[in-house]
């Protein structure tokens, strides 16, 4: 005889049973974990990055000489000699042109004789005057003669020493609107002097950063001329009134140009540094964990994930400033993130590098 199967059982769930006993397979709960629990998570994991950030605003500028001239005689005459070639650069104080001097110089000497007579006479008078052979009103009157001669002879010195045109700074001649021989007029203009290094630059920004503009800021500049290269400066002064077009702040750097090649009249893209900060932590944009509003990261700790709030900044490079929430020594985990949660074993695949 065959034994009773109870009727409560359905004849699948027999079936499933009979399957089981005779392969050996047994299910475990599905709450159940092997031996030893699951094992660590592998993740991967950088240090932050301690390095140098800023705060920079964009705004166009345009460069301007740093200082510039057009030399032009204070005397009437012609052109004796020219001292320099176009374009040459020269220092302050060098011949620039000299002209015809011969009329100033005769009228240099023939002060400097009359001056000469002039203190002979009021020398001798001056003798007489000891020995009350004339009246001390003589002596006045000679005295007042020689005043008058060295006066006289200074004024003609001082035309000659202008006959010669010297540059007022060091600098860069441009093109001479003379030549040697010609006759100039007092005022005339005869050449560009200019100064361009370091040059200057001249930028707007809204009335907005009024308050975070400031003299010493350093900048960097970049032109078209140059496509892929950038200068640096800083804003040396501040202009004290808005400009009443835009409603803007004007500021006026200086650049470094020792090679002569940036020229006032450029156009510039500036960025302007508004603060910086020399230390600051980095990791990459792939290790932040955004939930709502707020930002997260997760770092190892203790073998484990943990979920830390963070506060962000400026981003660069694939990089993203962390200001609170992390130390240098922080591991912060960069790919894995999905298959943990706060909490999880983790096991780093290698050594954590710094964010580069």
């Amino acid at each position: 005889m065959s034994p009773q199967i109870p009727r409560q059982l359905p004849r699948a769930a027999i079936a499933l049973g009979a399957f089981a006993l005779a392969f050996g397979i047994v299910r475990a709960p599905l709450h159940a974990q092997p031996a030893g629990g699951m094992p660590p998570t592998v993740v991967e994991a950088v240090r932050p990055l301690v390095d140098r950030v800023s705060d920079a605003i964009s705004a166009v500028g345009s460069l301007r000489a740093a200082e510039s001239i057009v030399v032009q005689p204070e005397l009437a005459g012609r052109i004796e000699q020219v001292h320099f070639t176009e374009g040459q650069s020269v220092k302050a104080g060098a011949p620039l042109f000299t002209l015809d001097a011969s009329l100033v110089r005769a009228e240099v000497r023939e002060w400097e004789a009359t001056a000469a007579q002039s203190q002979r006479e009021a020398d001798l008078v001056n003798t007489m005057v000891s020995r009350k052979l004339v009246a001390p009103a003589e002596l006045d009157t000679k005295r007042s003669a020689l005043a008058v001669s060295q006066a006289r002879l200074s004024s003609a010195r001082t035309r000659l020493s202008k006959t010669v045109i010297h540059a007022a700074f060091d600098g860069v001649v441009g093109l001479r609107q003379v030549s040697p021989g010609e006759y100039v007029e007092v005022g005339q203009p005869l050449v560009n002097l200019v100064q361009i290094d370091p040059i200057k630059l001249d930028l707007r920004v809204p009335q907005t950063l009024l308050a975070q503009v400031a003299v010493g800021q350093s900048l960097t500049v970049a032109v078209d001329a140059f496509p892929g290269e950038s200068f640096t400066g800083k804003v040396y002064a501040i202009d004290p009134q808005l400009d009443a077009d835009g409603r803007s702040i004007v500021l006026r750097a200086t650049v470094g140009n020792d090679d002569g090649r940036l020229m006032p009249g450029l156009f510039a893209r500036v960025a302007l540094e508004l603060s910086a900060r020399e230390a600051a932590l980095l990791v990459p944009e792939q290790a932040l964990w955004p939930q709502g509003d707020k930002q997260f990261v997760y770092v190892i700790d203790q073998g484990k994930a943990k979920l830390v709030e963070i506060t962000t900044g400026v981003r660069r490079d694939g990089l993203v400033e962390v200001r609170t929430g992390l130390t240098p020594e922080a591991q912060v985990i960069t790919a894995g993130q999905l298959k943990i949660g706060p909490g999880a074993a983790v096991r780093l695949a290698a050594p954590p590098p710094p964010a580069k």
